[in-house]
């Protein structure tokens, strides 16, 4: 489900996004107090909400945080942000069959608070990332599917291109070694607050449950340092 993105945070964002399709080498100093800015964060929780998804390790659902009052709730995560105060909960992980029948894919849940604020850091990251990226990227872009690069294929293949190379890294999302990773954020960004927080997001334990349904966190990814939980991938509006 898509909502309409709000005129203030269209504007911001088409101001950021002009800034760095204009300056390739410019490097962004003050984001992070838009992430917690009150048109950012409301919507960032609208997109998540519409999403759905089960609850993280909280158990917390949007039932439950309409019942103790969906602005209440806002504000406080908000002054959390605000006051740096905010820490990522442990993402829990459960196990989905993969297409094939015979393996599993360890998906990663986080809790509804620390998808919001993700979906916030979204909403704020992805105007000036996206200046960056040529026409020929599909991956994780908004408007673009696996089905339109598959599309682009076909026409290349029919303009006469006879060459297809198809390739996948192996373990990718546990291997993300997040020192470069970061580094490669601070080429366009530079805000310390807003890298902490990537940072905390990817350092955050996982939590899962034995046969026996005992529960255990890990903190290999920080431990480390390199691996995000596989599903914790920036979510979409």
């Amino acid at each position: 489900m898509s909502l309409i993105t709000p005129v203030s945070v269209q504007k911001l964002q088409t101001a950021l996004h002009a800034k760095a399709k204009e300056s390739p080498r410019y490097r962004f100093h003050a984001v992070y107090d838009k992430v917690y800015r009150k048109d950012f964060l409301e919507h960032a929780y609208h997109c998540c909400k519409a999403n759905g998804g089960a609850a993280g390790v909280d158990g917390q659902k949007f039932e439950d945080i309409e019942a103790y009052g969906e602005q209440r709730w806002l504000d406080e995560l908000a002054q959390e942000l605000k006051e740096h105060t905010y820490r990522p909960l442990a993402v829990r992980r459960v196990y989905i069959p993969k297409a094939d029948g015979k393996t599993q894919r360890p998906l990663g849940i986080p809790a509804i608070r620390d998808r919001a604020v993700q979906m916030a850091a979204v909403l704020v990251l992805e105007p000036i990332f996206e200046a960056d990226l040529q026409p020929e990227q599909y991956g994780y872009r908004r408007n673009r599917s696996a089905l339109d690069a598959v599309k682009q294929v076909h026409k290349l293949v029919q303009a006469g291109h006879g060459e297809i190379v198809d390739a996948d890294l192996s373990s990718y999302f546990d291997e993300i070694p997040h020192a470069e990773l970061l580094k490669s954020v601070a080429r366009r960004v530079v805000d310390g607050a807003m890298l902490n927080l990537i940072k905390m997001w990817l350092e955050a334990p996982v939590e899962e449950s034995d046969d026996g349904g005992r529960k255990r966190q890990s903190s290999r990814n920080r431990d480390q340092g390199r691996g995000t939980p596989q599903g914790l991938r920036f979510p979409r509006c």
